[in-house]
């Protein structure tokens, strides 16, 4: 019997301590998704050992693991509604999660983020949420758990969600919902609590139910790599999987990337019955197309209106695998759908320390379970997609000598920027110039005024800030508007604590200063709306800016003359 339920992948993490196993087990046991007789033998344990029953004990898969209280990696675990399928992807570590996340072997759909409503928001809660940022998750619900420890408190929880949301808003994550529950007693896991009649939303297993799948492969956009071309007859049969979209006799298409175009002539068939018009999305196909084009493997064939990036160098996000260091300047082989290049790594932008997401510049060497992102250069042009908009044409491994060392998700195309910022601040794809951090000095010698900029580096959220030179002094809390890059940074306690757009700032009653480090003289949210539609109009109708700037900058405030 063929099962046609729909199945949504998704990925529960949280602090160690705040009840993420709980609730995972309680899920499994509200929707009696677990073995028969499971819950009998956990129950015969945890009598046998001394301990109390906790749902959290239906994730041990050995008795013997249970013995020991140890929760093994338990990395897919599978329950069901009424409405579908669900496959929960669990790692204990950041390592394991974002191991099995880069190198393909998990694909979450949605997060449940688990918060302890006693313990509130901890610096763990914060690396999970950064990480589901890193890897584009955006359908998240936060689970306000152990609310029973806090009387079921409206007040607290609104507390826990105010703190997150302030987080997650400055890493462009916007949860669906906050819902507070009792994992331990089954509060708002499958029905609405009457020990919280405060809240007016949905329960877990309602609120999951709720999230819309992304559309199905079949009709997105049309992604079909060449594996092959053989010679039959006067045949020449292109071979492929379709890794998305569909494709048809007499589609008119463009293969990338050289961008060449033709028409297909025929999908291809071993017996009559196997004939056919149109071919889906995760069908392996032969075709003819009707143009005696040179073909080879990894070329991509897609329609032109929704054509792949094409470039030889793209910014990822990797997690290293291999024995060896990886080190810039190397010569590495990319394999990206079925395309193999010769690449390197062109520059190696920070390495993140898997276990504690602290980031760190200048390295020059990636060693084994490292999070980086970097700056990937191979040696001819090739045909790919974000992650975040194709996972099978955005995902890519790094093979050093005969051994698959690495793997990557690829976040940007480098070649398509205009100009490439050396110095500055970046995250999610936003990026700005870092000229806060030039140093201005009168030169005594030929008595000439000399700008210049000591370190380059690119600095994103977490990032310690060099917030005092030769020339310049910034307090350890302040916002930066950056107006030629129309983005805003805040900075708190000498760290990056967001980088966002103009439109998403809000002003805090913090110092402010502009791109340049010019302190802004601002005292409220409409001289923060006046001076950006102030500027917007100078530039737009070429008065003098320099006129309007004078208005509002101080310029010795942070800043001075240093002499040499």
């Amino acid at each position: 019997m063929i099962n046609n339920r729909e199945t949504l992948n998704i990925v529960v993490v949280g602090h160690v301590d705040h009840g993420k196993s709980t609730v995972i087990g309680k899920l499994l046991y509200d929707t009696h998704s677990l073995p028969e007789g499971a819950i009998d033998k956990v129950k015969r344990i945890a009598k046998e050992t001394g301990k109390p029953f906790e749902y959290a004990y239906l994730l041990d898969a050995f008795e013997e693991e249970q013995k020991q209280g140890i929760t093994i990696d338990t990395t897919q675990i599978q329950f069901a509604t009424e409405k579908r399928d669900y496959v929960i992807i669990d790692a204990p570590g950041h390592k394991e999660f974002l191991k099995n996340m880069i190198s393909g072997a998990a694909d979450a759909e949605a997060a449940l983020l688990i918060v302890d409503a006693k313990q509130g928001v901890q610096e763990q809660s914060k690396r999970h949420a950064y990480i589901l940022s890193l890897l584009g998750i955006k359908k998240v619900y936060v689970i306000v758990n152990k609310m029973d420890l806090v009387d079921y408190s409206e007040e607290v929880f609104e507390n826990v969600k105010k703190d997150m949301s302030v987080f997650l808003g400055d890493l462009n994550v916007y949860p669906l919902n906050y819902i507070p529950i009792s994992a331990f007693y089954g509060e708002n896991i499958l029905a609405s609590s009457d020990k919280m009649i405060w809240y007016k939303g949905n329960s877990v297993i309602e609120s999951i139910d709720l999230i819309e799948k992304e559309k199905g492969i079949e009709e997105k956009t049309l992604r079909f790599p060449i594996q092959d071309v053989y010679k039959f007859d006067e045949r020449r049969i292109i071979a492929g999987r379709i890794e998305s979209g569909k494709l048809s006799v007499n589609d008119e298409i463009t293969i990338y990337p050289e961008g060449k175009k033709t028409r297909v002539k025929t999908i291809e068939h071993w017996a009559i019955k196997d004939k056919k018009d149109t071919a889906y999305a995760g069908e392996s196909i032969g075709i003819t197309v009707t143009d005696e084009f040179f073909n080879k493997r990894g070329e991509v064939i897609s329609f032109e209106k929704e054509a792949p990036e094409v470039s030889n160098s793209f910014r990822a996000n990797i997690f290293w695998m291999g024995k060896k260091d990886l080190v810039t300047g190397k010569k590495y082989k990319i394999k990206l759908t079925t395309q193999e290049v010769e690449g390197e790594i062109e520059s190696i932008v920070r390495v993140i320390d898997a276990s504690s997401l602290d980031s760190n510049k200048g390295n020059t060497k990636i060693v084994l379970n490292d999070v980086a992102e970097v700056i990937v250069k191979v040696n001819e042009n090739v045909a790919f997609d974000k992650f975040s908009d194709s996972s099978a044409t955005g995902r890519f491994v790094i093979v050093d000598g005969y051994d698959v060392a690495g793997g990557g998700i690829i976040t940007e195309n480098e070649g398509a920027k205009g100009e490439v910022i050396v110095n500055g601040f970046e995250f999610n794809g936003i990026t700005a110039r870092g000229d806060v951090f030039e140093e201005y000095y009168y030169e005594d010698k030929n008595y000439s005024l000399k700008k210049e900029l000591k370190n380059k580096n690119i600095y994103t959220i977490g990032d310690v800030l060099p917030l005092s030179g030769d020339s310049y002094e910034y307090p350890s809390d302040l916002d930066i508007l950056v107006f030629r890059d129309e983005v805003t940074i805040k900075v708190r306690a000498g760290k990056v604590y967001s980088v966002g757009n103009f439109e998403d700032y809000k002003y805090e009653g913090y110092p402010v200063v502009n791109g340049r480090g010019f302190a802004i003289k601002i005292s409220s949210k409409n001289d923060i709306k006046e001076i950006v539609e102030g500027y917007n109009k100078v530039m737009d109708s070429k008065d003098d800016l320099s006129k309007f700037l004078s208005g509002w900058l101080e310029i010795e405030k942070y800043r001075n003359l240093a002499f040499r």
